[in-house]
């Protein structure tokens, strides 16, 4: 099952790793609870996804709305397809739709990337993790406190696997092959050149939904603009409300900002891997960066990845915090901030030990 962008990266290396069993037949269901036809081929064709044997096209509504039309129409294809174990990834609403429906006609479920808390149930995707844990056979955890959240809910042992992150995965496979990949003319135009630019990505409501707190994510983009280019891939919410608030003039004239469409998958790792610091409100991206060693101040209350602080190059900022930026991008710029380590298990190959899990169970 994959329903957003961030699915796609972790359920191509499971694709690829199934294959490896002729015995095993698979089929992708892509909900389209974030869909645009463009991106969504393209991240497909990126990814060397085969298309997805089921569109569901729920698209948007509210969280209620979304989940309900997952279901029903998730419901008609099990009945269809009767398969032994339906595979869930992540924390979106197409993931506890479609492990509700499989529970509930008694098919066994595995989520991948289960057991990571935030501990901030404001968080939608934080109710949407724990109903799915509670629900699931199969318990595919990539860091350690993943570990300890599962276990202090509860969890039988039985049902829980540390098996590392496809996440990074996908990110490992691709590394080698980001020579071939073009990145947009614009920022060829405009000069960036490797570690002399900071990427930012900010989408979350507590960030842009509100006139001020995005201005003062606006004032977070022009403080990082102070030290290097700034590339700003502009997510369709935080456009939408620059606009509501009359704010596109606060970045949008600004030389040393260059603001682009959103990227495609490869072109936005090519584009990570090669930049001097990451300024984010996103989860996943606070785990590549720390898989490329690069840092990351993440602009959240609370991280579901803790290990991205406690070793990898991430920090935490809560409520936007300038000062705490300027004091963070100055011990950079002295050399002085934390190089950060790889978690155990990032290695490439989750995918694989989780199919052997799920093929040969035992």
């Amino acid at each position: 099952m994959v329903g957003a962008r961030p699915n796609f990266m972790k359920v191509a290396p499971l694709q690829r790793a199934f294959q490896k069993f002729p015995e095993v037949q698979t089929l992708i269901v892509h909900t389209g609870q974030h869909y645009d036809s463009a991106m969504s081929d393209i991240f497909f064709r990126q990814l060397e996804l085969p298309q997805p044997d089921y569109f569901l096209g729920v698209g948007g509504g509210s969280h209620t709305e979304q989940t309900a039309k997952i279901m029903l129409a998730f419901e008609k294809i099990l009945t269809d397809e009767k398969p032994d174990i339906v595979l869930v990834v992540g924390d979106v609403n197409s993931t506890i739709a479609c492990a509700l429906v499989a529970v509930k006609m008694n098919i066994a479920v595995a989520h991948v990337e289960a057991g990571l808390r935030s501990n901030d149930r404001t968080m939608p995707e934080e109710i949407n993790r724990i109903l799915t844990d509670s629900i699931s056979d199969w318990l595919f955890v990539t860091e350690p406190d993943g570990l300890r959240n599962l276990r202090n809910e509860g969890v039988s042992e039985e049902k829980i696997h540390y098996v590392g992150n496809t996440m990074i995965d996908s990110l490992a496979y691709y590394l080698p092959k980001l020579d071939e990949i073009d990145l947009p003319e614009d920022l060829h135009e405009k000069g960036i050149n490797p570690n002399e630019y900071i990427i930012v990505t900010m989408h979350r409501p507590s960030n842009v939904d509100t006139e001020e707190g995005l201005k003062q994510t606006l004032s977070v983009i022009k403080l990082a603009a102070g030290y290097k280019k700034v590339v700003l891939p502009l997510h369709p919410r935080t456009k939408n409300n620059l606009q509501k608030f009359g704010l596109e003039n606060e970045i949008f004239n600004h030389h040393d900002i260059i603001i682009t469409e959103p990227l495609g998958y490869l072109p936005f790792i090519k584009l990570l891997k090669d930049s001097w610091l990451v300024v984010t409100d996103s989860g996943g991206i606070q785990e590549e960066t720390t898989y490329l060693k690069i840092p990351c101040l993440t602009f959240r209350k609370s991280t579901e990845r803790p290990i991205t602080v406690t070793a990898g190059t991430n920090t935490m900022i809560s409520e936007l915090n300038v000062a705490l930026v300027k004091e963070k991008i100055e011990e950079l710029a002295a050399g002085n901030y934390k190089k950060g380590q790889i978690p155990e298990r990032w290695d490439g190959h989750t995918a694989e030990r989780i199919a052997k899990i799920l093929v040969k169970p035992g």
